[in-house]
């Protein structure tokens, strides 16, 4: 190979790689989209509904909090409707802190009692729905390797691929992969591979907006590829920074409900 030759390929494989985020790596963007800012507290009625093989939709009434509490995060949601789950509620607290994980509790009012979720049940799939426990956490970005794949748009935004291994061996995906869009750092797609490395479910956004200040997913759509099941997100009526009482996450609140 000549040297002119040489330098023609070289410049080639250059160009063709792709440039992420002025060479930001990869877990400092997940970093980003983890830290971005989404307001001190937040109050929404989300619909839940749960599409099965063949259409049919169960839905379910849900009025949830969040609110932050310095680095951490805690959420709470309370089922309203229908009869069979009412008075249903779960709560989430994501800490900051890098390697510690979420802590979740479930209030079952058949039961009268507030259970915590173990570890062994993250991997559960929260009330009939396609999301487990674990996907309604927070997961760190540390808690896994990630690395850039490729650039594609979604829905017409502009999108950076990184692909996220966990470090634990025992985890309950094999990998996922993001579509973070550049300006917002919102993830607009993310597939979940299961532990054999087959494509297991995809999440897509199909609505977002800026509420005072803020970008913020108003609907969003899981979809279990093995299973042929759905499960639709909708926020609706969604308040920011209204001051939501710190009481308001506690197990006795779960117990009372709203």
């Amino acid at each position: 190979m000549t040297k002119r030759t040489l330098l023609v390929t070289i410049l080639l494989i250059v160009l063709a790689t792709p440039v992420f985020a002025d060479e930001t790596s990869a877990l400092d963007l997940m970093e980003m989209v983890y830290n971005r800012p989404d307001g001190d507290d937040m109050q929404s009625d989300l619909t839940m509904s749960l599409v099965n093989s063949r259409g049919d939709a169960r839905v379910r009434e849900i009025r949830q909090f969040s609110k932050d509490f310095g680095e951490d995060e805690k959420k709470i949601m309370f089922f309203q409707a229908p009869a069979d789950v009412r008075n249903t509620s779960f709560m989430n607290w994501t800490y900051g802190e890098s390697g510690k994980g979420d802590d979740q509790w479930i209030y079952l009012p058949a039961l009268k009692k507030v259970k915590r979720i173990s570890s062994d049940s993250k991997g559960d799939y929260f009330m009939g729905s396609d999301f487990t426990y674990d996907d309604l956490g927070d997961r760190h970005p540390s808690s896994d390797r990630h690395r850039f794949t490729g650039r594609e748009d979604v829905g017409g935004v502009s999108c950076t691929i990184v692909e996220s291994i966990s470090i634990e061996k025992d985890y309950i995906y094999s990998k996922t992969l993001s579509w973070i869009a550049d300006e917002m750092k919102i993830v607009l797609k993310k597939e979940y591979y299961d532990e054999d490395g087959e494509l297991l479910k995809v999440l897509r956004v199909k609505e977002y907006s800026e509420i005072d200040g803020y970008w913020t997913v108003t609907h969003s759509e899981m979809e279990n590829i093995q299973r042929n099941h759905t499960t639709i997100m909708v926020l609706e009526n969604i308040k920011l920074d209204q001051g939501v009482s710190d009481n308001k996450f506690t197990e006795r609140t779960m117990a009372r409900g709203l």
